[in-house]
């Protein structure tokens, strides 16, 4: 640990000592005649200034070694202060892994504070006063000042990541407010086996006539709709599980039975009873959805970003 937090001290007191030098103006010299030895000139070549190692580039956008390593000494002080021993092997371990997902967070919020950019959306520094005076007053002054200690954080640090996170939480509110809170439901069944051939064989019995309620509660393995003859009730787009099970529930009409879907959970017979064009999405489903949309939002902002590390987590835990 104490290695650690040398090295993290050593990196913020060399990287705040970087120069940058401009040449000095040039002295006349004399024209060189033919067969004359080049004259000395004491004119410095001209400097440039010192690059500033990075962590990551997002998009062009620099993350600093600098701005990584002290996220990183945080996260190791938050281990401390949760009863984690760095110096332990399965310490170091979740060190490893924290470097790594420090990373990634800052990658994360560097794309987010990139697509806040674009379309205008910003934290004033009155929202940003407002809710550190908020916090002074619920917590007291004291255990403020303290909470600022424990994190390594100075006030501006503070207001610049508050800054950030403000940020973040409106650009996941409007991917969130973005979702529709009415939308198409289907109530469905469904009936899980472990075995293709069991499925196989309750099909062919639904095809001669069997209760598919019955049936599932006499077969099915889902513990959790098994007594209730295998029912999912109404439910959206979007919130099941098993992507195989909801893509063939939505290709069914009422009362119609599907082939045999296997997904990872094992093999289903699914059936639907109702379709609805547009119900209230409830409140649980619409908090899935709602999480899934920004999900994917940030999963779309990765995949279309130019993203370059120059930071792993094998190298920086050496």
């Amino acid at each position: 640990m104490k290695k650690a937090l040398r090295r993290i001290w050593l990196m913020w007191v060399g990287l705040t000592l970087l120069v940058a030098c401009t040449a000095a103006p040039p002295t006349p010299t004399p024209t060189p005649r033919p067969g004359d030895d080049p004259l000395p000139t004491d004119t410095p070549a001209p400097a440039t200034a010192t690059p500033v190692p990075l962590a990551a580039l997002v998009n062009g956008e620099p993350i600093t070694l600098d701005e990584y390593e002290r996220q990183v000494s945080r996260y190791e002080a938050s281990m401390a202060l949760s009863g984690q021993d760095p110096d332990t092997a399965e310490g170091q371990a979740e060190l490893l892994q924290g470097r790594e997902w420090v990373l990634n967070f800052m990658i994360e919020q560097r794309l987010i504070e990139q697509a806040a950019r674009d379309i205008g959306v910003s934290a004033s520094d009155a929202e940003v006063d407002a809710a550190i005076a908020s916090m002074r007053e619920d917590i007291g002054e004291e255990a403020f000042q303290q909470w600022l200690t424990n994190e390594q954080m100075t006030l501006d640090d503070m207001r610049e990541q508050l800054r950030n996170d403000m940020m973040a939480t409106k650009m996941a509110n409007q991917v969130a407010e973005a979702v529709p809170t009415v939308t198409e439901h289907i109530h469905a069944r469904h009936i899980l086996v472990r075995t293709e051939e069991e499925a196989r064989q309750i099909l062919g019995r639904l095809q001669a006539g069997a209760d598919f309620v019955a049936l599932a509660q006499s077969y099915s393995q889902d513990s959790s709709t098994a007594s209730v003859g295998g029912s999912l009730d109404y439910f959206p787009r979007g919130v099941l599980t098993s992507q195989e099970v909801e893509d063939a529930a939505f290709a069914l009409a009422p009362g119609q039975v599907s082939d045999v879907v296997r997904s990872t959970l094992g093999y289903h017979i699914i059936q639907v009873v109702d379709r609805v064009p547009e119900m209230e999405v409830e409140a649980e489903n619409l908090r899935l959805l709602r999480d899934k949309a920004v999900r994917e939002w940030l999963e779309n902002l990765r995949d279309n970003a130019q993203i370059e590390r120059f930071v792993f987590a094998a190298d920086a835990a050496e």
